[in-house]
């Protein structure tokens, strides 16, 4: 795995796991009682973007890790999810012939 594909990984992981975190203790303008002029009453009353950020690279960090070694150990490859055997031998996607080059 390149360092690219690597950060790639660990942006998508984290920001999932963001999304999954945001709702957590919600409370909306709402539910407290004090709606700010200008915001709607299902606007969070305190967002907490710092703490929920935290704890979103304290549980991102482990699942990122753990799906880095499954790739990296190559216990799982591409052809292990080929279901539907598009990638088998003799006409999968490896083994397509390459266009003649020149004219």
């Amino acid at each position: 795995m390149s360092i690219t594909a690597a950060l790639v990984l660990y942006s998508v992981t984290w920001f999932l796991t963001l999304f999954v975190v945001l709702p957590i203790r919600f409370r909306s303008q709402a539910e407290v009682g004090e709606v700010v002029p200008g915001t709607p009453a299902s606007a969070p009353a305190d967002a907490q973007i710092g703490r929920k950020a935290k704890i979103t690279t304290l549980v991102a960090t482990p699942i990122f890790l753990a799906m880095a070694a499954v790739i990296l150990s190559g216990w799982l490859t591409i052809e292990d999810l080929d279901w539907f055997r598009r990638m088998g031998p003799g006409g999968g996607w490896r083994e397509v012939p390459l266009a003649p080059r020149g004219g």
